[in-house]
């Protein structure tokens, strides 16, 4: 196992203090009586660039000597790491380059830029990105920044351990996110010392489940697919974070990107707060696993708040369809005026709201004087769609749904 200890931590937590956030650290009651757990948030969503990965990128310049500084860092990323190298290295006038993957949303490389980094953009995913960033440090010099598989990049992010039991000392648990897994190779170094008996636990995506895997000594056959959790999407794990998960981590979950995107939604409307997958993935594993940690004090790090805003708009729009809140009905009715009038106030009498409304007069195998229209309605619930297509029917207007109202 890595010489990380607590001390290193506390020592970066002094070497921060004037740069980073101490983000809040407080009980989240709504969230409490969904769970059955006293939940308590840890928002690193609230971070510098939104994430918690400025703490390590920090730590890792400040040790860096000054011909090391004046040759410039680089790193691979195509997210949270990028922009916390970024941000710091312009703090501290360290020249930066990172690479990122030829895929990357314009977005995430604008950020980036107006931090000062320059953007070289190479290979088709990360693993490709970080080569041809391991080829420019020994070609040009850089100090490679690695997101997870550093001593210093953990100590940095140990410091949410460190500050999570200074303000919550009864804590029972932490749940953390695992991709590369430096961020809970920090927090249960730094946890485990200050309170022996606190449990750790980590969560992965289903369809990245390296650490689980090797922690569990199991294989997932996992495919590697999209997954709205980007940030811990990582396909091997770490020689050197595994050895110190194998030791201060009590177990390891996975959640699915359902349940994923259901935690999203569950902290957009309990909380209003704005949630990265990675970040929601402790939630989703709280979720899935409530008669575990029920009646505990349960300490969830919400990792980041980075999420495309068009991919925040459809997770909106996908939890109302998913709950029966938003609905496509196609309804049959006659081809003639004051048909769709009648359909109209039909609808409102139940208390459902119109959307949007799209005749269906040419592609359809209806009689030619009917026509179909599909209706986009903002309803209560399941029970309320069902009421609704029950009481069209009954008026003579064969209706159907068309949308997801099923889990």
């Amino acid at each position: 196992m890595t010489n990380i200890t607590f001390e290193d931590i506390q020592a970066a937590a002094v070497q921060s203090q004037e740069h980073i956030l101490r983000t809040p650290c407080f009980p989240a009651a709504r969230l409490s009586e969904l769970t059955g757990a006293n939940v308590i948030l840890k928002l690193e969503n609230l971070q510098h660039t939104g994430a918690f990965k400025v703490r390590g990128a920090l730590i890792k310049l400040l040790s860096l000597a000054n011909d090391t500084r004046c040759k410039g860092v680089i790193a691979a990323s195509a997210g949270n790491h990028a922009q916390g190298v970024g941000y710091f290295a312009r703090h501290l006038g360290i020249p930066a380059t990172i690479v990122m993957p030829k895929n990357t949303p314009f977005t995430k490389i604008a950020r980036t830029e107006a931090l000062g980094a320059k953007i070289v953009l190479e290979g088709d995913d990360f693993i490709q990105a970080r080569d041809h960033a391991q080829m420019l440090s020994e070609k040009h010099g850089y100090c490679f920044v690695h997101p997870y598989d550093d001593s210093k990049v953990i100590a940095g992010q140990g410091t949410i351990g460190l500050e999570m039991l200074e303000d919550q000392p009864h804590l029972d648990c932490i749940i953390a996110s695992i991709g590369g897994g430096g961020l809970i190779s920090g927090i249960g170094i730094a946890a485990k010392h200050m309170k022996p008996e606190i449990e750790i636990y980590g969560v992965q995506a289903e369809t990245y489940p390296s650490m689980y895997d090797a922690f569990h000594k199991t294989t997932s056959n996992a495919e590697f697919g999209q997954t709205i959790a980007d940030g811990i999407a990582v396909k091997t794990p770490s020689p050197t974070t595994q050895a110190i998960i194998e030791n201060v981590v009590d177990d390891i979950f996975t959640v699915s990107e359902i349940q994923i995107e259901k935690a999203l939604q569950k902290y957009l409307e309990l909380k209003r707060l704005v949630v990265e997958g990675a970040g929601a993935a402790p939630l989703a594993a709280l979720l899935a696993n409530k008669e575990k940690f029920a009646g505990k004090t349960v300490g969830l790090v919400v990792s980041g708040g980075n999420i495309d805003s068009r991919m925040l708009s459809t997770l909106l729009m996908r939890g109302l369809a998913r709950e029966g809140r938003l609905v496509s009905l196609r309804i049959s009715i006659q081809d003639m005026p004051g048909a769709l009038a009648k359909v109209s106030k039909i609808i409102g009498n139940t208390g459902a709201n119109i959307i949007e409304v799209h005749h269906q007069r040419l592609f359809s195998d209806i009689p030619l004087k009917q026509t179909e229209m599909d209706v986009a309605v903002e309803t209560l619930d399941k029970e309320h769609v069902e009421d609704l297509v029950n009481v069209l029917c009954l008026a003579g207007f064969e209706t159907r749904v068309l949308s997801a109202t099923s889990n």
